[in-house]
């Protein structure tokens, strides 16, 4: 009998055709300004000019003429690259000055600047806890998060999603030492806001430490835009030694990169420990000379963030005519993330391209990314976005 010796590595066609099959396979999009439409909702996609509900710029600030030039004026006087890692050579005065700066925005004690938010989460977490110590995730919980948890070796409580009953019974089970509670701000696949009191009363009654991740809060969220921890008045005088706040610089920001701020000891803990900011390249000078730049707009942004609370009102108030006759569902959400549920991959797909033969850019979110049965149009809302480019988005819809 003939033998075959068929490899491993012939099988990736096979496995490819099964994600096509069950309409998970992901395809990129090649993106370019829109110089007829040169604001930031408009933009060429594969080449045909698309309105955008796809990006989380949430204040629009990505394409700022301020950011530009701090940007260039910062390359002009750093170069491009760091050249070497913070704990090396990279860390920059301009870095310095940007960690002070978001320290100061967020009303926490100290803050760590990284080059990514990914990068942030997946390096915090094992710093924070290890084997034979209790992990707290929520259900819907970023893969950052669950990466992370999965590198700190601890043990991992999955809770179900905002249930702070179900958390309190986990927390009052666990014999373990060192407690960590994890989760996020603004969840952003279905737009809700985590209950940030509650989470710290727990972690109070239960010695935790609560780490939160507010990517899709900051900036848009809280006084100011300082965030859902101000917003929970946790910040400031009130600071909590038991919180650790993370979030990320390439939403709201306008920008990349991202920070963690809370206690001096923590701050200090997580740099010396974190090896993906120890071992990894400084973000360059240019982008914390942009970054401080959107801090300083950021702040003084409330015309931004009100127009962008009345396109979610508009939005919310105006969709209603296409769910029943789709069976479509609108998640409850007070944020940019409007989570619009279609159900099977196929029919998600299917109105994602509807809409681009429109004109309109609105992602379908698959499994894993969402759960089984929920795939989804992401819309994502922008203060760049107009009251007429809503009205065109319901249109299409209906």
């Amino acid at each position: 009998m003939e033998m075959t010796n068929t490899s491993w590595i012939d099988e990736f066609p096979a496995r490819i055709a099964e994600l096509d099959a069950a309409h998970l396979r992901r395809r990129r999009r090649a993106v370019a300004p829109d110089t007829a439409h040169p604001t930031g909702p408009h933009l060429l996609v594969d080449g045909a000019p698309m309105l955008a509900f796809c990006s989380n710029d949430y204040l629009g600030l990505a394409n700022h003429p301020q950011l530009v030039e701090a940007a260039c004026t910062g390359a002009r006087a750093f170069g491009v690259g760091s050249g070497g890692s913070p704990l090396v050579s990279g860390h920059s005065t301009a870095n310095r000055d940007l960690e002070g700066e978001l320290a100061h925005f967020v009303q926490l004690p100290r803050a760590l600047y990284f080059y990514a938010g990914y990068a942030t989460n997946i390096g915090i977490v094992p710093a924070l806890v290890g084997a034979g110590d209790a992990l707290f995730s929520d259900a819907l919980n970023h893969a950052c998060l669950i990466d992370g948890a999965r590198l700190s070796r601890a043990t991992v409580h999955r809770y179900p999603h905002a249930d702070m009953a179900a958390l309190g019974a986990l927390l009052a089970a666990s014999t373990a030492r060192r407690k960590l509670v994890m989760t996020d701000a603004v969840f952003s696949m279905d737009g809700d806001v985590a209950d940030i009191r509650a989470l710290h009363a727990l972690c109070e009654q239960h010695d935790a430490l609560l780490l939160i991740d507010d990517a899709h809060g900051f900036g848009v969220l809280g006084p100011q835009g300082r965030g859902t921890l101000a917003e929970a008045g946790l910040t400031g005088p009130h600071a909590s030694q038991r919180v650790l706040y993370m979030t990320t610089l390439g939403k709201a920001a306008g920008a990349a990169g991202a920070f963690v701020a809370g206690p001096e000891p923590l701050i200090e803990w997580l740099l010396q420990k974190t090896r993906s900011y120890i071992f990894a390249t400084a973000a360059p000078a240019m982008l914390a000379r942009a970054l401080s730049a959107s801090l300083r707009i950021m702040e003084a942004a409330e015309d931004r963030r009100t127009h962008l609370g009345r396109l979610i009102a508009q939005l919310r108030n105006g969709i209603a005519p296409s769910l029943a006759p789709n069976g479509w569902r609108l998640l409850p959400s007070r944020t940019a993330v409007q989570a619009l549920i279609i159900g099977s991959n196929e029919a998600a797909l299917d109105a994602m391209e509807r809409l681009r033969a429109e004109g309109i850019w609105v992602p379908a979110i698959r499994p894993p990314t969402v759960p089984a049965g929920t795939a989804r149009l992401r819309i994502a809302l922008s203060a760049a976005h107009t009251q007429e480019d809503v009205d065109r988005l319901l249109h299409a819809l209906q």
